[in-house]
């Protein structure tokens, strides 16, 4: 058989002429990563805070480690999740669609975060097994989620958590149902995903789990070629999400982003990884809480969630040193916010609910201004949030609850119509900014 005509040939051989670039952080980025890791090292270390596992995650794909102090946590994350997953769905001789009659109906599933712990099991060094009953309870989430999707067209919890759960099932090479994995790729090309326009986060992780059913070849021929096709448009959304700065959505979503380039193997050719790499290092300061910089480390080290899957237990380097974090510096003075409340849906009585100037210290962040405003006023102003491994979530406003059934969300904007970035807790508004706390649908 003779060689194909000259032009068709180096069409085929075009990426491999293409300059390569390389999927490691610039050089001189080292210092800076390195001191993220042993801030991330330093909270791991505290024990009042729950365990978080993302938190493992990146202590396991960073480059150097603390072996003992990466022990610990995993062993205190293993109690975490013992407790409420280690039993078997059908004991007591419940069926296992029964088993779940304990939990209150109005709670979502707890895919995304048991799917992380899997990962995190598989990152151990050697890995370890889940017991049965934890991929389980696993397939038992995605059932329910996929009910939902079925009833109500899209997932009880979303998109981004089912395909976590995916993702971990495929990293300990658990099939899937296909027809699964074709309501992903359906609710990725009608465009489905995500809320507030913006579906990176959304996006990178099903590329993930499509390019590990496809590698893991967990998958026949004819899907894994759609999923492999998938994930390179995926990773080409992601270039097209870029802003002049260098940022992929929001810097949050921005490591998610990279991720993909990098499971793909397109950050070897694709200018957006670099440019992504560098708004990254550029904006570290945005990185303070232990989840932030779990989103942000694995990256910053070259790796994403599907090196887990091909991860080999050899020395470890045992050179890490938990570093504390510095406290915030003290900032005299007082200044003044201009709190807004909007409810914008057709139910609402009306639009704007709440306008109030509230005083509050120089120093005070999003959620001071909320508890000053409920202490100035409880009958006009209250509030609720709920605690997620991110910090405090804002739930309900004015007695106004965001329900993840009914696909809504508390937004909260800079005036005139920017989205904050950072949480209620990380961000300190400036003297006389105006915050809008806006329900939303998705």
């Amino acid at each position: 058989m003779g060689l194909p005509p000259v032009p068709l040939l180096l069409l085929l051989l075009l990426p491999a002429l293409l300059p390569a670039r390389c999927c490691e952080p610039p050089e001189g980025s080292a210092g800076a990563v390195r001191a993220l890791s042993a801030r991330l090292l330093g909270l791991a270390g505290d024990p009042t805070r729950d365990p978080d596992p993302a938190v493992y995650l990146a202590l396991r794909l960073a480059r150097e480690h603390d072996p003992r102090l990466e022990q610990r946590y995993l062993e205190r994350l293993q109690d975490a999740f013992q407790r409420p997953f280690g039993r078997s769905l059908q004991g007591h001789g419940r069926s296992r669609w029964d088993a779940e009659s304990s939990r209150s109906a109005a709670e979502p599933p707890q895919t995304g975060r048991l799917a992380l712990y899997l990962l995190g099991l598989q990152a151990a060094c050697p890995p370890l097994s889940p017991q049965r009953s934890l991929v389980t309870w696993l397939k038992y989430y995605l059932e329910e989620d996929w009910t939902g999707s079925r009833q109500q067209g899209h997932p009880i919890t979303s998109y981004y958590q089912y395909g976590l759960g995916v993702l971990a099932l495929c990293v300990h090479r658990k099939r899937v149902r296909e027809e699964v994995v074709r309501r992903l790729l359906t609710a990725q090309h009608h465009g489905k995903l995500g809320h507030g326009g913006n579906t990176v986060d959304t996006e990178a992780v099903l590329a993930l789990a499509f390019t590990c059913l496809e590698r893991r070849r967990l998958v026949g021929t004819e899907l894994a070629a759609k999923l492999r096709v998938a994930a390179h448009e995926a990773s080409r959304n992601m270039a097209k999400a870029q802003g002049p700065d260098g940022i992929i959505g929001n810097i949050y979503s921005t490591p998610w982003a990279l991720q993909v380039f990098l499971a793909t193997g397109e950050c070897q050719t694709e200018p957006a990884f670099g440019q992504a790499v560098a708004a990254l290092l550029e904006n570290l300061e945005a990185f303070g809480t232990a989840a932030t910089m779990a989103q942000a480390l694995p990256v910053l080290h070259g790796r994403s969630y599907l090196d887990i899957a091909s991860m080999r237990c050899g020395e470890e380097p045992d050179t890490l040193t938990p570093l504390d974090m510095e406290p915030l510096a003290e900032v005299p003075g007082n200044k003044k916010v201009q709190l807004v409340v909007e409810c914008p849906l057709p139910w609402c009585y009306e639009l704007r609910l709440y306008d109030r100037l509230v005083p509050v210290p120089a120093a005070a962040s999003l959620l001071d201004v909320l508890q000053a405003a409920a202490a100035l006023e409880p009958r006009d102003f209250r509030f609720h949030t709920q605690d997620t491994p991110q910090g405090p979530f804002l739930t309900e406003v004015l007695g106004l609850e965001a329900r993840q059934e009914k696909r809504n969300y508390w937004q909260i904007l800079t005036a005139p119509s920017t989205p904050l970035q950072m949480g209620i807790a990380d961000y300190r508004p400036q003297d006389g900014e105006t915050l809008i706390l806006r329900l939303s649908e998705w």
